[in-house]
């Protein structure tokens, strides 16, 4: 057996004194068991998505239970965010999912009117379509002043969102140039 030396003498006992300091302030010396207890999400359906709040694009997973949602989180594996939030993206469950006071009904004010009513999805849909609509026809132009063909409405303009990935961009941008609407612009620029 090596004869213990000075420097190793003093590490054996300064270890043997903090650890029996510290059994003397109440602190726990024996090794931790692990907490047995099951996690909320170890069956939960995981849904990958993006962060509706700014034009950065953080990448969540939305773990969900019989269509429940009971937890987001950062996507580790996003090449954005890499599994880190903002405060509004760690806030995401407690602001959007569990808040009474949000929104879940349309609200219509009519012209002129100071009140706000509640109405039906299928009306607003529908006024919005009517909207639509009839400012195109009232202003759309097939020639500009220059005899060229522009089939082009200058009174409609759309300002996108972030919270739409590029599939859904596309499709979009399809949809409002088929109306001939020129004026398109999304938050991400802004």
């Amino acid at each position: 057996m090596d004869p213990i030396t000075r420097r190793g003498f003093l590490k054996i006992s300064g270890a043997t004194a903090g650890a029996v300091g510290l059994s003397n302030l109440g602190v726990d010396v024996t090794p931790a068991n692990a907490d047995t207890k099951e996690l909320r999400t170890l069956h939960a359906k995981q849904t990958y998505t993006i962060c509706p709040y700014c034009a950065v694009g953080c990448g969540i997973i939305v773990h969900t239970v019989n269509g429940k949602v009971i937890n987001t989180e950062g996507d580790p594996d996003h090449p954005i965010n890499e599994g880190s939030l903002c405060s509004k993206g760690m806030a995401l469950f407690q602001i959007s999912h569990n808040n009474n006071n949000r929104l879940s009904k349309p609200f219509y004010r009519a012209p002129h009117s100071d009140e706000w009513k509640e109405v039906t999805w299928e009306f607003a849909v529908d006024k919005i379509a009517k909207n639509i609509k009839k400012t195109r026809d009232e202003s759309f132009e097939t020639t500009n002043e220059k005899g060229q063909k522009v089939n082009r409405t200058m009174q409609i303009a759309s300002l996108g969102s972030a919270a739409l990935d590029n599939e859904e961009c596309y499709l979009y941008q399809k949809f409002l140039r088929s109306l001939g609407i020129v004026y398109i612009e999304h938050q991400a620029r802004i």
